[in-house]
């Protein structure tokens, strides 16, 4: 591990400061995704089938708001 560590070090080290924001751009919206991804999975683990609304249901609610 403290290898791989010292690696990206140096390898950051190597990188101008707007390839720098690129890839930091780029990690972001990984991160972000990721964090939403592992959000979905959560909730479809503890959605039950009568959580579930049709489409009609679905509908009025939307109106109702």
């Amino acid at each position: 591990m403290n290898l791989l560590r010292l690696r990206m070090h140096h390898l950051i080290e190597q990188l101008g400061d707007d390839d720098l924001q690129d890839i930091w751009n780029v990690l972001e919206g990984l991160y972000y995704d990721f964090y939403m991804l592992k959000a979905i999975q959560q909730v479809k683990r503890s959605q039950q089938p009568w959580d579930i609304l049709t489409h009609e249901e679905a509908v009025r609610l939307l109106m109702f708001f």
